[in-house]
């Protein structure tokens, strides 16, 4: 069943996005703006100064309880004792089978509280995932997803811009960090130093009643750099050419975060749900990985196209694709069988019939400078 304007959500700012002229379309049970001025030019301004893109569509989910970290070293893959107080860390959780329930963010801010923000159209499931095994555990769980609003000021220009409204020292913040304090005259807003685009720059957690007063102040604040809305369209280019999966395209409920190229937030030194699953898929061999791929003849990849060999015979699909604004080329993300996934391997994408050829490149696509 399609989804229709009345049965979707909206942020606090949809009525803002529709009266600055975005497109708005369906994305994860949410309204959301798909574009503004235009994908390329959008694109571009975020790798080149600074944009801001509603993402309220999120989910967040805080932890408290004296279990908490315990009961995070079990349900996530990655190490949650590295974490300190003010940092940030990428994970993902197991579904039992060694796929993905979800990748997601996780905050420290004591070790007995810890905030996790999840994937918009994951929220549901992810929250009746962690309920099950937090019932072993010394723990509460409160879903904050509908009273918050969540933006991403991006780009090289995006500390400059948001420093004009805060005495917090962002400038000096590390990657996947965070401080609360006082931002634009309101207390208490989490500002951290991630974002999924590549370029820089800042997410900033808000109350519903906040955004739209903080989304205008900070579009003032940053007109002299320049500053403009992003829409998701360009959000999804600006990721792919840093090669981050997204949920639902790159990496699902049957993909192994091995098979994703993952590996690296997937730490063997603890235990976890389906840890002997995948080392037992480690010490075997993967049959699959995802690869990163540059097309060399004229065409662009998307989701569900084939991948095969010369001959035509299927190694795999594609998983997502696009033309690079950066780049001016098109590129993709892919699973193939695992002998087809050594860097420079000649793959074929299968576009109406017809086998276009590809090789297998190595990640980020973009490299910022």
């Amino acid at each position: 069943m399609e989804e229709t304007t009345t049965e979707l959500k909206h942020t606090a700012l949809t009525a803002i996005h529709s009266q600055a002229g975005a497109k708005m379309v369906p994305f994860a049970g949410y309204l959301m703006p798909v574009q503004y001025k235009g994908l390329i030019e959008e694109h571009n301004c975020v790798r080149n100064g600074v944009g801001i893109f509603d993402v309220s569509h999120m989910g967040e989910f805080w932890l408290t309880g004296k279990d908490s970290e315990a009961f995070l070293q079990m349900v996530t893959t990655n190490d949650v004792s590295k974490l300190y107080d003010g940092k940030v860390q990428y994970s993902c959780m197991t579904n039992g089978r060694g796929g993905i329930v979800d990748d997601l963010l996780i905050y420290r801010f004591s070790a007995s509280r810890y905030l996790l923000v999840v994937n918009a159209g994951n929220i549901d499931k992810d929250w009746a995932w962690l309920q099950q095994h937090a019932a072993h555990f010394e723990v509460q769980l409160e879903d904050k997803s509908a009273g918050t609003s969540l933006f991403a000021v991006q780009g090289p220009k995006a500390v400059d811009v948001l420093q004009k409204l805060t005495s917090l020292d962002l400038r000096s913040m590390e990657y996947y960090t965070f401080q609360h304090g006082n931002f634009a005259g309101y207390d208490d807003i989490l500002i951290s130093t991630t974002g999924y685009t590549g370029s820089g720059g800042c997410e900033i957690y808000l109350p519903n009643d906040a955004a739209k007063d903080l989304w205008i102040k900070i579009l003032e604040a940053g007109e002299e750099n320049g500053i403009q809305p992003i829409g998701l369209g360009a959000r999804d280019t600006l990721r792919l050419e840093m090669g981050f999966c997204l949920y639902g395209n790159d990496i699902d409920d049957t993909t192994s975060p091995l098979e994703a190229g993952l590996g690296w937030i997937t730490k063997f030194t603890k235990d976890f749900i389906d840890r002997d699953y995948l080392e037992k898929q480690k010490a075997a061999g993967l049959t699959r990985k995802l690869v990163p791929f540059e097309m060399i003849d004229k065409g662009i990849p998307r989701h569900d196209y084939e991948l095969t060999d010369a001959s035509g015979t299927p190694i795999g699909k594609v998983t997502s694709g696009t033309q690079s604004p950066s780049l001016q080329k098109a590129i993709g993300l892919g699973y193939v069988q695992s002998n087809f996934a050594k860097e420079g391997s000649e793959i074929y994408v299968s576009v109406r019939g017809k086998l276009l050829k590809a090789v297998v490149s190595k990640l980020p696509f973009y490299k910022p400078s």
